[in-house]
């Protein structure tokens, strides 16, 4: 079988090391915290009903005495501004997080205002000062969220303090001051809480769709670069037949001509550059970056973790290759696998990261037996953070968070990658003893033999 040609390999080295990094893949993801304009006016049109709705049984259903001038006045307010929003802005619009920001601070300021005209902290609707902190939680930046708390923290002091007496059929109701202070503690303590918990959850969510987003616009890439290599196997197949034809017909007119005749120079050079470009489509079609064949579709396991390696070895770092069998009674030649952009992708992400922390060397073993296979890549570099051993795999966790561009997605983009073919990945430290450094192992069960 014809050896790949250099230019073919180097081609798809670089088109390994062009493929976009982690990090650029979800750099679009970053700042897009936000909601829709849509979402927080519809809620605002359900507070300004309900708030007038209330307002008018309280005022004329219960008749109980209300400042009615003030408290419409500050639903009609609200009600103004949602029409201007509508008027001005296409309700689709995607609020940035400080607009969001602003709207809702908005809406803790108008309940505010209404809670002082109706009572303050007695008024069982102080309650309402926990949805727009809820909104901001499950949906805005951590900062907004703290500032919303804040604000909402300080204007439940605010009514406790100073409020207008509680609408009331007679004298309002006088509530011991330790009962009061109590209530403004089980307000502000919700109005905390409910903001951690919301946000805690919303961005666990977030991080969790944003690493998975950026997996798969890295798989696109990895199997972006397979089908071009297999356009360009098909490619060399199609043109095949016209290139013979060509080759023959030259040949034909070259066994034709005198050497003397004044043609003979073209039609040399004609049959050169037709045989050139059979040997260049013979390599494009056995080369095995591209190549959709059997021979490629299925490749022992040491050669697809080379694959894998090769973009990374660039010669700064020293990466070693191990393949054995783990135990004596294990079959002596390797087991094969799939030749999938998962796994090129996901142990290449391993490599280059151990080359990055390494300081010299890096080793790759792969041991096997009947039961699994097992591939080690092993650094010589710090080592892994005890404090983050049990957390390795999780989006947007890195000891280099925030410097160089990095976000912390590599780790998780290998595991899941690996973790489709069906292999349990592992992350731990090499012992002192044999000089640190990190260690990430990823094991298949059920191993295939060529054999079998």
């Amino acid at each position: 079988m014809p050896a790949p040609s250099a230019p073919a390999a180097q081609a798809a080295a670089a088109a390994r090391r062009s493929r976009p990094s982690f990090d650029e893949a979800t750099s679009f993801l970053e700042g897009r915290r936000g909601v829709r304009m849509r979402s927080l006016v519809q809620i605002r049109w359900i507070a300004v009903a309900g708030q007038a709705v209330t307002a008018a049984i309280v005022a004329w259903g219960l008749d109980f005495k209300l400042p009615v001038l003030w408290v419409f006045g500050a639903i009609g307010m609200s009600a103004l501004l949602n029409l201007i929003f509508e008027i001005s802005r296409p309700t689709s619009t995607q609020l940035r997080d400080r607009e969001a920001a602003v709207f809702l601070g908005f809406d803790v300021l108008q309940l505010t205002l209404l809670l002082y005209l109706t009572g303050g902290i007695s008024n069982p609707f102080v309650l309402l000062l926990l949805a727009p902190v809820a909104v901001a939680g499950s949906n805005l930046s951590r900062g907004s969220v703290a500032v919303l708390t804040g604000l909402a923290v300080l204007c439940a002091g605010l009514v406790t303090v100073v409020h207008l007496p509680l609408p009331w059929d007679g004298p309002p109701p006088v509530l011991p001051p330790i009962f009061v202070v109590a209530l403004w503690l089980a307000v502000t303590l919700s109005i905390v809480l409910i903001a951690l918990y919301t946000w805690r959850l919303a961005d666990e969510s977030r991080r969790m769709g944003d690493a998975l987003a950026a997996v798969a616009a890295t798989l696109a890439h990895e199997q972006r670069i397979s089908a071009l290599g297999a356009l360009a196997a098909a490619a060399a197949h199609e043109l095949g037949s016209p290139l013979a034809t060509i080759s023959v017909v030259s040949r034909e007119m070259q066994r034709e001509l005198e050497a003397d005749d004044p043609l003979r120079e073209d039609v040399d050079l004609l049959v050169d550059q037709a045989e050139r470009c059979r040997a260049i489509l013979a390599r494009l079609s056995v080369d095995p970056v591209g190549d959709v064949s059997d021979a490629y579709t299925v490749v022992p396991v040491p050669a697809l973790v080379e694959a894998a390696a090769e973009p990374w070895n660039d010669g700064r770092v020293q990466i070693t290759f191990e393949a054995t069998p783990a135990v004596p009674a294990a079959p002596r030649v390797a087991p094969v696998m799939v030749r999938g952009p998962e796994f090129l992708q996901g142990m290449g992400n391993l490599i280059q990261n151990a080359c990055g922390f390494a300081q010299s060397t890096v080793l790759i073993t792969t041991r096997w037996t009947a039961a699994w296979v097992e591939i080690a890549v092993e650094d010589d570099g710090p080592g892994f953070p005890e404090t983050l051993l049990d957390e390795l795999g999780a989006p947007f966790l890195s000891t280099r968070e925030g410097t160089d561009g990095h976000m912390g997605l590599g780790a998780f983009i290998a595991k899941t990658l690996l973790e489709r073919t069906g292999a349990v990945v592992r992350f731990d430290n090499r012992p002192a003893s044999a000089g640190g450094g990190a260690r990430v192992t990823a094991r298949w069960k059920n191993p295939v033999f060529r054999s079998t």
